[in-house]
């Protein structure tokens, strides 16, 4: 089992950025693919980025790319999300996540198994 606290949250202005870390603790982190996720409020939980095992391959949602960028560093046991230009419209809780399984397609959330418990960016226009 692993355990995850995300950190890096918190009040920026439209245009600006911000870097979240996720720490993992229980596991190697190397065992795991990793996500990021957020749910504004009134909405569901839906996908933002993932990286699998190694960090060679990423995956990010349309609405982020060219703006996120998910990294890890497994040696550290951390992954990160580096957001650029942020906008009004992604304020939410960010949650990352972990999932010991296989996939084409880490943007379904039904795949991870262990979640942290969120940290809040908010972007004022």
């Amino acid at each position: 089992q692993v355990q995850l606290v995300e950190s890096g949250g918190g009040l920026v202005q439209a245009g600006g950025s911000l870097r979240l870390s996720c720490a993992a603790s229980g596991r190697t982190l190397s065992t795991y693919a990793m996500g990021w996720f957020r749910q504004a409020p009134g909405k569901e939980r839906e996908f933002v980025a993932a990286i699998n095992r190694g960090g060679a391959t990423t995956y990010a949602a349309d609405s982020v790319k060219g703006r996120f960028n998910i990294s890890r560093d497994n040696a550290k046991n951390t992954v990160y999300l580096q957001m650029n230009s942020l906008r009004p419209e992604d304020t939410a809780v960010y949650y990352c996540a972990a999932t010991g399984r296989y996939s084409l397609n880490y943007a379904y959330i039904s795949l991870y198994d262990y979640w942290g418990q969120g940290t809040q960016v908010t972007v004022s226009s």
